[in-house]
């Protein structure tokens, strides 16, 4: 059974001999613009005063607003062994948050002797502008100590405005520094005395803030008046911008003691500062200031334990100070710091994975820092361990012997912590080739100014390449379009397309992304034809009569032509009178043409490569009605709308002729047809060319039932002549229909 002895702040007397204790600040006033134009980092530390072994009570107490806070105890080498509930209220709407954990497995002191004034600590949360606190803290039953711990206090943070930027954009929430008002806050049961509040110098104001893009060099940092280690060479990759301890107003009056350096940087852990991800990235340096000011005068620490710390925007910002091309000594995996970098990740990633642009620049900071030294983002190393301990997994590790990590690893493989959350431990393969490269998921998306034909594509000499990846651009040193083999072009890790001339002929296009760390990556070659040639047209457009049902606005036709390429036709196109597209190995279309109007018959051909050339001939289909005719024997008229005009001609004489003389390419012998209907013969130009059998199942009127074309206009004749058939001698002619 576990037994629970309640810790917060005020005093409410639980069973088993705890005490829930509570405290509330009264919201302060605002004195105006003026008063928020400044306001220094402070901490407040509300003391439970002991009332037994796990009894505390802290009457009502003034308290300030504060943004992050903490809970505390005397002896660092003691272990809470217990959980640690906290809620807040908000400072603008006055409202309660639910309860949240606060994680306590917080490293031991390397050096337990030299650190003796070092407080126990949980990790600090942000709470963002608060002006209220209620705290329970449980003590596991069957744990070895007596109770819990002596000296626990709640630590609350005010981050302060201190930078420019901060100034100008403080929000109302805001307000000056004044005593709570009595009447406003509960009323305990005990009445207990709160230790002194911590302080630090309001003459201390730290710089103005800096563009978080700009890059930091080591001179940015306070110089430590013991020599620093000289830098080492550059590293192999970029560094990236960090936003330097000026830039998010480090107060250099609390942390005083010079940093320690290391002899060079082996391996990166990686770390959560835990707390809350409901932070906005615009309070980022608020939030590093608070970390600052809670592990100095929380913990007890010289200064920031992280070398480095990146908030879910990815912006980086220095952590210790000492020069961050410098390897200093950090305070952030106990047993493995000296031989290592620490980068915390603001937030809590237990069940929620880091936003993609946390991972860039966390694989950013790892690479260039194992860059200065050589080191494979990807590879493993041999650490020796500088304490006896198990690390998360139960692996355990003797000081003095080697061990094998990878470079890049968490805070849990070296120390029994959850610590980066299991969302962010299982990212770290993710942070590995994001830092060590090649680029992933290359590849081109288009080669926008080409035509695809099966697997080649065609250009009449510029091509704009489009690629993408999934490694961030900000991790590539660049781009390379590769023509024939050749770099035909270089462009930046954040372009994503670039155009080049290709010069006549066939050629193979590719693009290569070179990681910051050296590896290349090649997408497969594309075969790319540039052709310039427009196609041809071996036979121009033309258009001929077809058999059908003819009248004076839709006469049969047939569109023909043949298109060629150089290198690969695509496709034709009908422009006018009306528009179609056809495919590269068609060579006719069935049309219609109005009778008696020229109409301009327009196509295009078009190669793959966009090059095209046009064809644009004029045909006039004319129809000649049976009385334009030269005729012998007899003939009779009849009348009827179904005809041509209204009228035609019949005759049932064998022998009797129509004769039409014209000027055209092609003619077309116009008829009505029955199943009493004869047969004819056709003369053209005095020649007997065929018997047309005029019988039909079903009576059908203005039928084309004969059509010829020359290979170009020329004067013609053509008789019809009556067969005299036995049993149907009678044919019926509506006219005769020619192409000028």
């Amino acid at each position: 059974m576990k037994r629970r002895a309640w810790l917060t702040l005020g005093a409410v007397v639980l069973g088993g001999g705890g005490v829930v204790t509570y405290a509330a600040a009264s919201p302060s006033t605002d004195d105006g613009p003026q008063a928020r134009a400044k306001r220094p980092v402070k901490v407040y530390d509300l003391a439970l005063k002991s009332a037994g072994s796990d009894r505390r009570s802290l009457p009502r107490t003034e308290t300030k607003q504060f943004s992050l806070l903490g809970v505390s105890w005397t002896d660092a080498d003691r272990e809470l062994n217990g959980s640690i509930q906290v809620r807040t209220r908000d400072a603008g709407t006055g409202t309660w948050t639910g309860w949240r954990d606060l994680e306590t497995g917080v490293d031991p002191l390397e050096d337990p002797e030299a650190d003796s004034e070092e407080r126990g600590a949980s990790e600090p949360l942000w709470t963002g502008p608060s002006d209220g606190v209620e705290v329970q803290v449980v003590h596991e039953d069957g744990s070895t100590d007596s109770g819990l711990p002596k000296g626990v206090q709640v630590n609350l943070v005010d981050p302060g405005v201190v930078t420019a930027a901060e100034t100008k954009a403080e929000p109302a929430a805001f307000a000056a520094d004044v005593s709570a008002d009595p009447t406003t806050a509960t009323e305990p049961t005990d009445s207990v005395t709160p230790t002194d509040s911590v302080t630090p110098a309001d003459s201390a104001t730290p710089a103005d803030s800096v563009t978080p893009t700009d890059p930091v060099t080591p001179a940015d940092s306070v110089t430590p008046t013991d020599p620093v280690t000289p830098a080492p060479p550059a590293s192999s990759v970029p560094q990236p911008p960090v936003v330097s301890r000026a830039g998010w107003g480090a107060d250099e009056s609390m942390s005083p003691e010079a940093p320690e350096y290391n002899a060079d940087v082996k391996s990166v852990f990686v770390h959560h500062t835990a707390g809350t991800n409901d932070y906005s990235c615009a309070d980022s340096a608020a939030l590093v200031r608070g970390i600052y000011a809670y592990h100095v005068q929380t913990n007890g620490w010289k200064d920031l334990g992280y070398n480095f710390l990146v908030d879910k925007c990815g912006t980086v910002f220095e952590g210790r100070k000492g020069g961050i091309a410098q390897p200093v000594l950090g305070a952030h995996t106990y047993g493995w710091n000296r031989e290592s970098a620490g980068i915390a990740v603001l937030g809590d990633y237990t069940s929620t994975g880091a936003p993609a642009a946390t991972l860039a620049a966390v694989a950013r900071v790892a690479a260039w820092k194992l860059g200065q030294y050589g080191a494979d983002p990807s590879s493993t190393v041999k650490l020796t361990a500088g304490a006896t301990q198990k690390n998360y997994f139960g692996t355990s590790f003797t000081a003095g012997t080697q061990y094998t990590f990878n470079r890049i690893s968490a805070h849990r493989d070296g120390f029994n912590s959850e610590c980066p959350g299991s969302s962010l431990y299982a990212q770290l393969p993710t942070i590995r080739t994001l830092a060590a490269g090649p680029v992933q998921g290359l590849k081109v998306t288009a080669l926008e100014g080409t035509g695809l034909n099966g697997s080649t594509y065609y250009t009449k000499g510029s091509v704009k390449v489009r690629w993408s990846t999934t490694t961030p651009g900000t991790l590539i040193k660049n781009f390379q379009v590769m023509v024939d083999g050749k770099t035909a072009a270089t462009v930046s890790g954040t372009t994503t397309a670039k155009t080049v001339a290709l010069a006549a002929g066939s050629h193979s296009v590719a693009v290569q992304a070179v990681h910051q760390s050296g590896r290349t990556t090649t997408t497969a070659a594309a075969k790319v034809v540039t052709d310039t040639t427009a196609p041809t047209f071996t036979t121009t457009p033309k258009v001929s009569l077809r058999t059908g049902t003819v009248n004076t606005t839709a006469v049969p036709v047939t569109l023909g032509w043949r298109a060629t390429d150089s290198a690969a036709l695509r496709q034709v196109k009908l422009l006018s009178p009306t528009t179609a597209t056809f495919g590269p190995t068609t060579t006719s279309s069935a049309r219609t043409a109005k009778s008696g109007s020229a109409a301009t018959w327009s196509m295009r051909a078009y190669d793959w490569a966009g090059n095209y050339r046009t064809s644009s001939p004029a045909y006039t289909p004319v129809i000649q009605q049976e009385s334009a005719a030269k005729k012998t024997g007899t003939w009779s008229t009849r009348s009827s709308s179904s005809y041509l005009g209204g009228k035609s001609y019949s005759s049932a004489s064998k022998g009797a002729s129509l004769t039409w003389t014209f000027t055209g390419r092609s003619a077309a012998w116009v008829v009505s047809r029955a199943s009493s209907s004869g047969k004819a013969y056709v003369y053209v130009d005095g020649v007997k060319t065929t018997t047309v059998d005029l019988k039909s199942a079903t009576t059908k009127y203005r039928q084309a039932i004969w059509t010829k074309s020359w290979s170009s206009s020329a004067k013609h004749t053509v008789k019809i002549v009556v067969v005299g058939t036995s049993g149907r001698p009678t044919i019926t002619t509506d006219g005769l229909v020619y192409v000028k």
